[in-house]
């Protein structure tokens, strides 16, 4: 009894909570198959690694704030056009986040945008890559926030620690030139040292009508953002309208996003 106690205190002590748990089991196996110490250690310590591996990824997967998990495995590349199954695979060896580079998905509403960067930025938190999910909407709030509460360079500083930061919805809605210059410094503070995942229906040339209209600032986010980058331009149809349009409810071809001639350019640009 004094033993257990001891070894239970030595535990806790050393925040062992799996080997406190589970040694008591553990070593009446080792003694059943007459494993050697050297055995019984090693599963001690593995029981207790694999548990906090499992629970770094629990915790990382809350802080990220995904609005949802989806996965790779889950994207059905047959329903849209311009997304290449083998550079997604690529992508998800993690290559890019090693590499401190971006990804930037353009493409309308509904295409899979958003479920391709969550999918990458879930399969980082699987490796324990920190990770942070947010709309472009919250992220300026929160930074205007952070400003008026005199703790904007807290803010940059704490943005600038995940490993991989996820802006969602670019374009939906217009950024004064306050807004803009936010965006600017966040991206700034990640050049060349982390990865930016950014979603967007809007092509780059439409991007200074949303920053407030001020194409220095527009000019500087994408010469940060598109330095070292991959661009995927996703065509097709929204994938959540598919239902919808199969029963003839809409008449999908309002929800068609087709780039323009003068943008080719854009839809299989890879910048390294």
């Amino acid at each position: 009894m004094e033993l257990n106690e001891n070894i239970s205190g030595l535990c806790e002590e050393l925040k062992l909570s799996t080997i406190k748990e589970q040694y008591s089991e553990i070593s009446l196996l080792a003694a059943k198959e007459n494993w050697n110490y050297s055995q019984y250690l090693e599963e001690l310590l593995r029981i207790e690694f694999n548990d906090r591996i499992d629970r770094s990824k629990y915790t990382l997967t809350k802080l990220a704030g995904f609005p949802a998990i989806k996965t790779i495995e889950q994207f059905d590349y047959t329903f849209t056009i311009g997304v290449n199954s083998k550079q997604i695979e690529e992508l998800a060896s993690l290559n890019f986040v090693k590499k401190h580079e971006n990804i930037i998905f353009l493409g309308q509403p509904g295409v899979g945008k958003t479920h391709l960067a969550i999918a990458l930025g879930y399969k980082a938190v699987l490796h324990r890559y920190k990770v942070r999910f947010t709309s472009i909407t919250e992220l300026i709030s929160d930074a205007n926030k952070a400003k008026r509460e005199k703790r904007y360079d807290s803010f940059l500083k704490n943005i600038a620690t995940a490993s991989v930061l996820i802006i969602d919805e670019i374009g939906y809605f217009n950024m004064s030139k306050e807004d803009a210059n936010h965006l600017f410094q966040i991206i700034s503070c990640r050049y060349e040292k982390s990865s930016t995942i950014l979603t967007s229906n809007l092509i780059f040339s439409q991007w200074a009508q949303i920053f407030g209209g001020d194409k220095i600032v527009t000019t500087a986010i994408l010469d940060r953002i598109l330095h070292h980058s991959h661009v995927i331009n996703i065509q097709g149809e929204s994938y959540r309208l598919k239902e919808k349009k199969e029963s003839g409810i809409i008449n999908s071809d309002i929800y068609k996003f087709g780039v323009k001639s003068s943008n080719k350019m854009v839809e299989k640009t890879e910048v390294v």
